[in-house]
C-alpha cells in the first residue's frame, strides 16, 4: 500500500511538473521599452511593415520557428534577411529582455 501511495504521489508531481509552462528568463517590462526604442518602428503592435507575412503573432512565430526565447534572443543579435542585427548595439540581458516581451506579448495577443 505505501509502495502504491507514493507512486501516485510521484506520478501526480512528474504530471505537474512537466504541464508548467517554462518561466522566462527576462524582464519583459523592461523589455517593453527596449522594443518601443529599437523595434517598434518595423514592429509596431507585433506587425512587421518589411514583410507583413511575417509578424510578431503567436501563430506566426510559431510557423518560422521563433517560438522560443533562444531563437528570438538568435534573431534580434544576429539579424536576418531585413532584420538588422542588433548585437553590438545591444547587451545581452536587454536582448533577453525584448526576446521575453516578445514571447510574453505574443501569447497575449498583442
Amino acid at each position: 500500500m505505501k509502495k502504491l501511495l507514493s507512486l501516485i504521489i510521484c506520478a501526480i508531481a512528474i504530471a505537474a511538473f512537466a504541464l508548467q509552462t517554462p518561466a522566462l528568463a527576462g524582464d519583459a517590462a523592461a523589455g517593453k521599452s527596449i522594443f518601443s526604442a529599437n523595434c517598434a518602428a518595423c514592429h509596431a503592435g507585433g506587425k512587421n511593415v518589411i514583410n507583413p507575412q511575417k509578424t510578431l503573432s503567436k501563430g506566426d512565430l510559431s510557423k518560422y520557428g521563433m517560438d522560443s526565447l533562444d531563437a528570438i534572443i538568435t534573431q534580434v543579435t544576429k539579424g536576418k534577411n531585413a532584420m538588422p542585427a542588433f548585437g553590438g548595439k545591444l547587451k545581452a540581458d536587454q536582448i533577453e529582455n525584448v526576446a521575453t516581451y516578445v514571447l510574453e506579448t505574443s501569447e497575449k495577443g498583442w
